[in-house]
């Protein structure tokens, strides 16, 4: 039996890559679409590869005609607040000017299913916690504006044209696929956990802490982390809700429990049982000293609920990505 097809954009990246073996595993056939300008070539493993710019929307038409693709997940973008900051036409142009491609694209060829990786960076500094879906979207960098921008125009396609749509806003995703099957390539690294791992492993400077006198408990931000694996199967759940005829919705994707860089740092060394070296810095100016989503809605709509998403669980299954042994015996 021919197995539907979905177009991964941004497959051969750390999100879009899990999500394609969480496509093959659930019965899809996952076909990449990515210009590698991030992504990784080797981490394609689950379905044809197409080598092209989404920004090309004859180009990304003609894959979603020769494959037949019923559905589109798309996370390819840019990525870096840092980078954002410094080069913002460089996002938009991304970003936005992805997102128009490809919107333009699947009207060309009638398909109306869309799964949209968006961001909790799309909320800025939250007025309240857990942040909710009604929060006030109100982004504090050129990243968390383009990917609201992406969301407009979704919403405005799908007045216009009957688009069916998922727009899943996550928060900090990390870990790696439980059996080794692939794992978490930046460069540059600037996720934390990796940091943290990359420090203990002493192929990496000492972390930088931004900041350690927060309002909170031990000084340091507070985030929500989540499993990649989980992310990926969450994507898997809202397409399948979409199939069957929902109608479009947006998501947080988190565990609704925050952690501290300091408990990150502990919890790596009693996992790897290697010191994590690191210094204090001086607060980067918009880092809010908390944020955590609220699950409700996840969970209501998609029946989601993370299944690796426990901190020591996170840790062993990204730590032998950076050469370190870890403690499957070490409480936390």
């Amino acid at each position: 039996m021919t197995r539907p097809a979905v177009l991964v954009t941004g497959g051969a990246g750390f999100i879009g890559s899990h999500a394609c073996l969480q496509l093959a595993e659930a019965g899809y056939q996952p076909v990449v679409l990515d210009n590698l300008r991030t992504g990784n070539r080797d981490a394609v493993k689950w379905g044809p590869f197409e080598q092209l710019d989404v920004r090309a929307p004859e180009a990304v038409a003609a894959v979603i005609r020769k494959h037949r693709c019923i559905a589109v997940m798309h996370f390819a973008a840019a990525a870096y607040v840092g980078e954002s900051v410094a080069e913002p036409g460089l996002y938009y142009d991304l970003n936005c000017g992805g997102m128009i491609s490809l919107l333009k694209a699947m009207q060309e060829t009638g398909v109306s299913t869309l799964v949209f990786s968006s961001s909790c960076a799309t909320y800025g500094v939250p007025d309240r916690l857990p942040i909710t879906e009604t929060s006030c979207q109100s982004p504090v960098n050129p990243y968390g504006r383009s990917k609201l921008m992406c969301e407009q125009m979704i919403r405005d396609q799908a007045a216009a044209a009957g688009l069916q749509f998922a727009m899943l806003r996550y928060f900090n995703a990390c870990g790696a696929d439980p059996e080794g099957r692939l794992f978490e390539r930046h460069e540059p690294e600037t996720h934390l956990i990796p940091l943290v791992l990359m420090a203990a492993a002493g192929i990496a400077p000492p972390l930088q802490v931004f900041g350690t006198d927060y309002n909170t408990p031990d000084g340091t931000c507070i985030r929500d982390y989540i499993h990649v694996s989980d992310l990926a199967r969450a994507h898997v759940l809202a397409l399948r809700r979409l199939i069957d005829g929902s109608d479009g919705f947006a998501v947080n994707l988190g565990t609704g429990t925050g952690h501290s860089i300091r408990q990150i740092i502990q919890a790596a060394e009693t996992v790897t049982g290697r010191q994590v070296p690191w210094k204090a810095r001086a607060r980067r100016p918009g880092d809010p000293p908390e944020l955590v989503a609220d699950t409700a809605l996840a969970a209501r709509l998609l029946g989601f609920r993370p299944r690796h998403s426990a901190l020591p669980d996170i840790i062993r299954h990204a730590a032998p990505g950076f050469g370190l042994e870890v403690r499957y015996d070490a409480c936390l």
